[in-house]
C-alpha cells in the first residue's frame, strides 16, 4: 500500500519504521519538515514530505495514519490535500494535560470529532492503545502473545484495508464495531496510559483480552 505518515513524533516514527519493514511505500510529512526528513532518512526507502509539497501528500496514498496529537489532528488532515474518499487511521486520544484523564467521552470520541470535521474521509480508530514504545519494537511479546491493534469504524471497505495493513506489521488485527466504540478504545488507552506512567509499569504493556481455550 501507499501510506501517508503525518506525524514525525515517537509514534509517527514507528509506524514509518514498521510500515516501511512490511514493504509498504511510505511518506512521512510533519509540522516540522527537518523532523519528517530525520524520520525518512532513518528509515530506507522512506520519503519526506515537505510543507510546500503538503497540499499534494494525498494524492498517491492508500492509507493516511494520522500521528498527531488530538488537537492537531483537524488541522492536520486537512493541510495534506484531497481526503475524499481516502481511508483515515485515527490513532489519537483526547488525553488532558496530564495524561492521566480524557477531556472527550461517552457520548462522543475524538474519532467521531475528526470524522466530523473531514466527512469526506472514511475514518478508522486503530493503534490507540498500543505504546509508541511498543510499535516501534514490534508486536511479538514472546510466549505466542501478539499484540492485538483493535480498530473500529463504520466503512466495511475501510475496516478491510486498516486490518490487511494492521495484519502486515505483525500486529493482530481485532475488530472493535462501528467508530462509535472509539469511545470504549479511548477509555482503554486512558487506562493503559495510566498503568505505564501513573501505576510506573512502563511502556513496553499492551491491552489484550485472552480466551478460555
Amino acid at each position: 500500500m501507499n501510506v501517508l505518515v503525518i506525524g514525525a513524533g515517537n509514534m509517527g516514527s514507528a509506524f514509518v519504521k514498521q510500515l516501511v519493514t512490511a514493504g509498504h511505500q511510505v511518506a512521512v510529512t510533519a509540522r516540522n519538515a527537518e523532523k519528517a526528513q530525520a524520520v525518512a532518512a532513518a528509515n530506507p526507502g522512506a520519503r519526506a514530505v515537505v510543507s510546500t509539497n503538503a497540499a499534494n501528500a494525498t494524492k498517491q496514498a492508500d492509507v493516511i495514519v494520522l500521528a498527531t496529537a488530538y488537537g492537531d489532528a483537524v488541522s492536520a488532515l486537512k493541510s495534506v490535500g484531497d481526503l475524499h474518499g481516502k481511508v483515515v487511521i485515527d490513532i489519537t486520544n483526547p488525553l488532558t494535560a496530564d495524561y492521566m484523564g480524557l477531556t472527550i467521552g461517552h457520548s462522543t470520541s475524538a474519532a467521531e470529532e475528526i470524522a466530523k470535521a473531514v466527512p469526506e474521509a472514511k475514518v478508522v480508530k486503530a493503534f490507540n492503545t498500543v505504546f509508541a514504545q511498543v510499535l516501534a519494537e514490534g508486536a511479538n511479546f514472546g510466549q505466542g502473545h501478539v499484540v492485538p491493534a483493535y480498530f473500529a469504524g463504520d466503512d466495511a471497505a475501510a475496516k478491510t484495508t486498516v486490518s490487511a495493513l494492521i495484519e502486515s506489521t505483525g500486529f493482530k488485527a481485532v475488530d472493535a464495531g462501528p467508530l462509535k466504540n472509539a469511545r470504549y478504545l479511548e477509555a482503554v488507552a486512558g487506562l493503559n496510559i495510566y498503568f505505564g506512567y501513573g501505576a510506573g509499569k512502563g511502556t513496553s504493556i499492551a491491552p489484550f483480552w485472552i480466551e478460555r481455550a
